[in-house]
């Protein structure tokens, strides 16, 4: 019979504790970079329009149309 005191990982409880340890500050971290991913963006164009809603973005494709000659 199979030991009952043995994991389905294979790992010890020690081992385990530290496999743990590093997925969760991995976990943290990848977070803590979506977190700041996410202000950027919104910082650099809100997802929820303002009172003039999304007037803002007239003068990016105005620039837009008027680069485009030059870059093809």
């Amino acid at each position: 019979m199979a030991d009952k005191s043995e994991s389905w990982s294979g790992l010890s409880d020690q081992e385990a504790q530290e496999f743990h340890q590093y997925y969760m500050q991995g976990f943290i971290l990848f977070v803590a970079i979506a977190i700041v991913a996410h202000l950027l963006v919104w910082f650099w164009r809100p997802w929820i329009p303002g009172p003039k809603g999304y007037t803002a973005l007239e003068a990016v494709t105005t620039v837009a149309s008027n680069a485009l000659p030059f870059i093809s």
